[in-house]
Parts: C-alpha cells; structure tokens; sequence
C-alpha cells in the first residue's frame, strides 16, 4: 500500500496483543506499517487451551489482515532503527513519522498461521499418547497448562516442579497458596525450590534428575519458564542507550521513549514497574494511540496523556471452570473467577476488541 498523501506514517514493530491494538486504533487516522514476522496475531491467553483443545486455536489465531483494513502488513522482523526508518530482515527500509516498539518477549512461533496450529495438534498428541506429565515452571504459564490438563485428562499423573519457594510468585501470598491447594487437589504432585538442568532434556529420556537428587519419571515434559525480552536487536540502533540493564526499553510517563519526541514503547518490553501482563499492554497501547492522534493534530507535549500503575490484579485460570483471581482487597478461587477468565479466556472479548465477531 503506498503511503496516503498528507498523512503521518507511523510504524508499530511487533503484532502482539499490544501492537496489533494499536495498529488497528490508529488506522484511518495516519498512514499505518504493522512489521511482524508472522502472519497472525496470537491471543496468548488463550495458548494452554489449544493445547489441550486444538480447535480453540480456529478463534485465538487472527490474521493480521483481517482487522487491519486500511493499513500496510509487513511480515518479516526489524533489524535495526535510523532516526528516520525502521529496517526489516527482508531488506525493506520503512520511513516513519512516529514508531511504537512493541516486540515484547522473544518468541518462537512459526510465521504461518497453519503452522501454528499444527503446533497445538501436536502438543495435544503428545499429551493424548502420554500417561504422565513433567511440567517445568511453577509460574501462571506452567500452573494454567497443569490445570487445564488434569481437568481434561484426570487420569493422567501430572508432575510440577518450580525452582521458586511458592508458585506463581507474581501474586500475593493468599493467591498462591489457592493456587497450590487447587494442583494438589487434583491429585498434581508440586515439588518446589528444585529445578531440572535444561541442558539435559530430550524427547526420548523419560526419567529426570531434579536439582535436589529427586527422580522424577514422565513420558513428556513441557518447559514453562520465562521467555527473554525481544530488544537484542535494538543494542546497535539508535536506541541502544535507551534500554536500561534489563534491556527493557525506558519511557517517560507519556510512553514515549526517553531522549525521543516521535518514539514510543509500550507492553512488556517497556522498563514500567508492574507485572507484565497482557490487558496492562492493550492499556499502554490505547493510551499511545491517544497520543499520536494528539501529536498528529498538533497539540503540544503538554496535552499527552500520561500511564500510571494501578494495583495490581491477576486472574490465574484453573481449567475450564475455575480460577484464582487476586483483586485490590480480595482473594478468591473456585468458579467465580472461573466464570470471568476460564471458560473462554477473553477470547471473545478480545476479538469484539479488535473489530471482529466474538
């Protein structure tokens, strides 16, 4: 698509859950680039149940092309950032008047929507041909797939092991232990402050060796640990003394990236302190959309809006029908939560959210 006349270009590096909103809100109001080295936009909440459901993946996984109309899909990565262009793997060179960095955590996904799903069916094979199961990370990744295996395969002897002293440690205390009596409840053996040397897995060893001299034995395991930022590739840009010592990108209160009038960073990849969570980068990603549509028409820096942190809430889903939610002044589990999160995992909010049918 060529660039409308007249029209301010801005390019958004990175189709998550973050880019991609932003990318659809601010189409029509600016001459859009979405770079992003896969074809779809995955609802990541949604993951664990298409390993369990395959099916599931049919509504999570949407084509970019499908809710962004009236913008231009590049579907490869950036490589670097010039003060006037973004660069992308496929030697493409993309001006910009504004650009978002949105890459978050690096991931592994293939760039093939098809193939994605392909992915699933054979997580749910391997799930379906195993009697037991080794799952790696006691955080809201490994805890959510334990529970949506054992509700939809009971008779299946499922194993967690969390380097950690509790499990999902990003929630308070109260919420945890929900969480803990949940697992054991059905009949998940929880070994904590252990872990497994990941060097040494394969597809073929049934039997692990865990870092206190426990042997566990399982006919697959699943790693659920946490995936590295995405901003290796911004350390030779012109943002390199913009990362902090994380290499999380710094940003003003606005989300404008500091040092820059015409940069901004938003969701995960951002240094803001708070629990990196998906609905927290749709907010950072509605708020810049403000923004750019103020600095479009004119305003000055002193009408942008600016992020504050909230407290902080979690809802941390326990198979298809209950969940553990940490609210401001509440702890609660059981069906409650299950009923906000669990049954359909915002799936369908998530879609009307970007202009299609739930």
């Amino acid at each position: 698509m060529a660039a409308a006349a007249g029209k301010a270009r801005v390019v958004v590096v990175g189709g998550g859950v973050a880019g991609s909103l932003l990318a659809k809100t601010m189409q029509g109001h600016a001459d859009v680039f979405l770079v992003d080295p896969k074809e779809y936009l995955e609802i990541p909440w949604a993951e664990l149940r298409s390993m369990v459901e395959p099916s599931f993946a049919e509504r999570s996984l949407i084509y970019h092309k499908d809710y962004l109309t009236d913008a231009t899909i590049v579907t490869s990565s950036a490589v670097s950032i010039t003060n006037d262009a973004v660069l992308t793997a496929d030697g493409q060179s993309l001006p910009y008047d504004y650009l978002v960095i949105a890459t978050g955590h690096a991931v592994t996904s293939p760039g093939s929507r098809a193939e994605r799903i392909k992915e699933f069916q054979r997580d749910n094979g391997k799930i379906e041909s195993s009697g037991s199961i080794l799952i790696i990370g006691g955080g809201p990744t490994g805890v959510e797939l334990a529970g949506e295996i054992v509700v939809d395969y009971p008779d299946k002897k499922v194993t967690l092991i969390h380097r950690g002293p509790r499990l999902v440690e990003f929630i308070g205390d109260k919420a945890s232990k929900k969480t803990l009596d949940w697992l054991t409840s059905k009949k998940v053996d929880v070994l904590l402050q252990q872990s497994v040397d990941l060097g040494s897995l394969s597809d073929t060893e049934k039997v692990y060796k865990t870092s206190g001299g426990e042997t566990i034995s399982a006919d697959c395991h699943f790693v659920c640990i946490g995936k590295p930022l995405s901003s290796s590739w911004l350390h030779d840009t012109i943002l390199k003394e913009s990362l902090d010592n994380k290499g999380r990108v710094m940003v003003e209160k606005d989300l404008r990236v500091k040092g820059y009038n015409n940069i901004f960073a938003i969701g995960d990849i951002t240094d803001i302190p708070e629990i990196k969570q998906g609905y927290l980068a749709q907010k950072h990603a509605l708020l810049v959309a403000k923004n750019l549509k103020l600095l479009i028409k004119g305003s000055p820096n002193t009408k942008l809006a600016t992020y504050s942190t909230g407290r902080p809430l979690a809802l941390v889903s326990l198979g298809r029908n209950e969940g553990v939610a940490q609210l401001p002044f509440l702890t609660i589990s059981g069906c409650l939560p299950g009923k906000i999160k669990s049954r359909d995992l915002f799936v369908g909010k998530t879609r009307k959210q970007m202009g299609l049918n739930g």
